[in-house]
């Protein structure tokens, strides 16, 4: 296999070594031109010998947003420069997600298989979003229960015959916008009578025949949410 160079960024010293032996032993055509401990140690290697990869740690010095920013400036300097961060930050999800903006190439959890010769040699394949076991089944899961909320949602939609007024006079009210303000909306044709008749008409809809008496708009949207008929996760504003 071809050969190529890494720089490995990691603060804790015996991680520093262990991650030092799993190249030696297990990716022999890795050749490390360097380790680095803080920020500055990284950059001035980087000004002696730009490497074809960055094993970067997220966490140096006690900070999470360092290892960010290293890679987010990479991104910027070296277009050329696969970064695969290698960090023990485990349960710390936002941070997974900074890092992959700022242009990691892949996230290898210090949990699990490790750091493989196999998600190494993607990487230097050019392949993108390289993972390890762990953080691939929290994405699977999210994925699953992604889909299975648009499918309830769909099923919600459909069975209590909502259309794209009807849900965009109910997103809007979950913002706190007014039959007024709703009225004034671009993509909404109706005045505040019309949005009256179809919010006693939503009522009817989505509450059982007992419990339609004195439903307000904050309780239709709250029934709303509750059978998915919206999307809490999406509740943006359409374009006034």
């Amino acid at each position: 296999m071809e050969k190529f160079k890494v720089i490995i960024v990691e603060d804790v010293k015996l991680e520093l070594k262990g991650t030092e032996e799993i190249f030696r032993h297990e990716i022999p055509n890795a050749e490390v031109i360097g380790t680095a401990m803080t920020e500055k140690e990284f950059w001035d290697l980087m000004e002696v010998q730009v490497p074809d990869m960055v094993l970067l740690d997220l966490g140096l010095g006690g900070s999470t947003t360092i290892g960010v920013e290293i890679c987010r400036n990479i991104f910027k300097q070296y277009k050329n420069v696969r970064v695969l961060i290698f960090t023990g930050e485990i349960l710390n999800e936002k941070l997974w997600v900074d890092v992959l903006n700022a242009g990691a190439d892949g996230i290898i959890l210090k949990t699990g298989e490790l750091l493989t010769k196999t998600d190494v040699q993607a990487v230097m394949d050019g392949k993108k979003l390289v993972f390890n076991y762990p953080i691939l089944e929290k994405i699977v899961d999210r994925f699953k229960k992604s889909v299975e909320n648009d499918s309830r949602r769909q099923e919600a939609i459909i069975g209590y015959d909502i259309d794209e007024y009807d849900e965009r006079f109910l997103r809007h009210l979950a913002l706190g916008y007014t039959k007024e303000m709703i009225a004034n909306l671009k993509g909404m044709p109706f005045g505040v009578k019309s949005l009256e008749k179809r919010q006693n008409d939503l009522t009817n809809r989505l509450f059982p025949q007992g419990d339609r008496v004195g439903v307000n708009a904050t309780r239709l949207v709250v029934r709303a949410l509750e059978l998915r008929v919206i999307d809490i996760d999406n509740l943006e504003p359409d374009e006034e």
